[in-house]
């Protein structure tokens, strides 16, 4: 194959593969999280919906940490903000992450870094309810870090997340 002919043909495929990538599956258990924005991938319209497991396929990482709601040093298993970030595609600078109770924090993009923070489903290998501060729980590895260990990131631990809607 001639380079031009190469190099247009390359052109073509990398265009059209959007139109043919893969969607994000539907979810078959109970929705825990709701992503709604600019997203590169979705299972509706402008959003993605996430169940128990198709959070879980996405990589359980885990980390023992104290708190200051929690004693002793829990371990918390979860998928990793970057993680998520990652499979959705996403950009905006601002993910706005709502608890149960419409309750609203501010996360910038930048937190969503490896071995930083995660959307944690369990506690001691425990899953969390509602009561519990589930179904998910935004928690920092705070003993990892001193820059963890600050009111700001205190103030963006927000527990019963269940919706996550990108600024732009």
């Amino acid at each position: 194959m001639k380079p031009v002919v190469a190099a247009v043909f390359t052109f073509f495929f990398c265009m059209a593969a959007p139109l043919f990538a893969e969607g994000l599956p539907q979810p078959r258990g109970e929705v825990v999280l709701q992503v709604t924005g600019d997203l590169a991938l979705t299972n509706g319209d402008h959003s993605a919906s996430f169940d128990l497991e198709m959070l879980k396929d996405l990589g359980v990482t885990s980390f023992k940490t104290s708190t200051v709601w929690t004693e002793g040093t829990p371990e918390f298993s979860g998928v990793s903000l970057k993680a998520l970030v990652d499979k959705l595609g996403i950009t905006a600078p601002v993910m706005n992450m709502y608890a149960v109770n419409d309750y609203v924090v501010d996360i910038p993009l930048t937190e969503a870094v490896a071995d930083g923070p995660i959307l944690a489903f369990a506690i001691d290998g425990a899953p969390m309810s509602v009561r519990d501060k589930g179904p998910l729980w935004l928690i920092y590895p705070y003993d990892a870090k001193q820059e963890y260990q600050t009111e700001t990131t205190f103030s963006r631990s927000i527990w019963q997340l269940v919706r996550i809607e990108l600024e732009n």
